[in-house]
């Protein structure tokens, strides 16, 4: 007997079809970003407080290409995109999840025009990407302080040394 896939499936959302997509979700909607490789603690709860600024959320991951790009080290990340993606789709917080591969997420920012942009509390409010442009339609921007002390980096970090 086939097993259907999993309804998760449904909330990734290629880049081509995120404004249209977008129409149909309730508002005000809130936008971040990252690779999320590992995903852990620190990560589920900074996105269930971001999802809590609003009533959806769309999460945006670093392609493999711009992980690469970003210098976190010739092995990641260590999950490819299609793994990632699946896994943050199937978080309750998450309405939709999507991509991008470019330096910054600034061009799925302005396809999905937020009214609350959020990053992780080492992004100081003027440094995080579309944070201007989400101002200057009139939304707001959170830099959401880290819980848990938790970092993919630091984990693989400690694997490395046993």
């Amino acid at each position: 007997m086939p097993y259907p896939p999993p309804s998760f499936e449904a909330r990734i959302c290629p880049p081509d079809a995120l404004a249209e997509r977008l129409a149909a979700v309730p508002r005000p909607l809130v936008f971040t970003n990252g690779c999320f490789d590992i995903l852990h603690r620190g990560h589920v709860t900074y996105l269930a407080q971001a999802r809590a600024l609003g009533n959806s959320l769309v999460v945006a991951l670093n392609s493999d290409a711009s992980v690469r790009q970003l210098g976190k080290g010739d092995d990641r990340p260590l999950n490819p995109l299609k793994d990632r993606l699946a896994v943050m789709a199937a978080l309750e917080c998450v309405t939709l999840v999507t991509w991008f591969d470019e330096d910054t997420p600034l061009a799925r920012i302005l396809d999905a025009r937020p009214d609350v942009l959020v990053k992780g509390g080492d992004w100081p409010l003027d440094q995080i990407v579309g944070a201007s442009e989400v101002l200057g339609w009139g939304g707001e921007v959170h830099s959401i302080p880290f819980a848990h002390s938790r970092s993919t980096t630091a984990l693989l970090e400690k694997i490395r040394q046993r």
